[in-house]
């Protein structure tokens, strides 16, 4: 017992030492940002959507809600922090439009997330109950964002070329979601398994695409905007983080 809770516990920091990376990919966008004093071209759709899903999971694993999940939290705490500053970064370089539908998406964000507070601890009494209803919240939320991914594997899949789809943001993908799925093993938790499950078997098919197209790919042609590349990648990154 005590050994496989050992187990888990070091695969949950190698998942939160993975997650922290891919966290921090937007990190080269933000300077971009700041240097130019500008958001230019760039969407802050990614980074919104993203906060919401931290803070889900964040919830989820609270001891009264998801027991013994200290690293979900940790992870995610993290990512909550990180997200809102990328959102407030881009909040401050932006015209008042942006910020206007910036602060509309949030307050949406954060009634949504007050209604799931409130019925989770109002109604819901027991980590079972609890677990189940954040859980599956958040596997939704997981699965919605992996339409980005699948965006970007239909376009290489159509160009025959993998020159937006990073194959060290592929591999980190596949690793996070193979970690935190076998966190989710270790001791069983289906809310944490099916959405990075998912997370690693998009990863794979990922690294097969760039295998089979790495060949094809004409590295010199002009593609996807820069907005777009941005988001697709981002959406990528964020997609199967827990």
């Amino acid at each position: 017992m005590t050994s496989a809770a050992t187990a888990r516990t070091i695969v949950g920091v190698i998942g939160n030492v993975i997650s922290f990376i891919l966290f921090l990919s937007p990190v080269p966008t933000f300077l971009k940002i700041w240097k130019a004093k500008s958001v230019q071209s760039f969407k802050p759709d990614p980074y919104v959507a993203t906060v919401l899903n931290c803070a889900m999971w964040v919830f989820y694993g609270m001891p009264f809600v998801h027991p013994d999940s200290i690293l979900v939290v940790t992870i995610n705490g993290f990512g909550l922090l990180l997200e809102l500053g990328y959102v407030a970064v881009f909040f401050l370089y932006s015209d008042w439009p942006k910020r206007r539908k910036i602060i509309f998406v949030l307050l949406v964000e954060l009634v949504f997330f007050a209604v799931i507070v409130f019925v989770t601890l109002t109604f819901l009494h027991g980590t079972k109950s609890r677990s189940m209803l954040v859980g599956i919240v958040c596997i939704v939320f997981n699965i919605l964002m992996y339409a980005s991914p699948l965006t970007v594997m239909k376009r290489v899949i159509k160009t025959q070329s993998v020159r937006y789809m990073p194959l060290t943001l592929s591999l980190a993908n596949f690793a996070n979601g193979l970690v935190w799925a076998a966190y989710a093993l270790i001791k069983f938790d289906p809310y944490l398994l099916v959405p990075n499950g998912l997370g690693a078997l998009s990863g794979l098919v990922q690294l097969i695409l760039y295998a089979t197209f790495y060949r094809t790919t004409k590295w010199d042609e002009d593609g996807s905007t820069q907005s777009e590349i941005q988001l697709q990648n981002h959406d990528r990154a964020s997609s199967n983080q827990v």
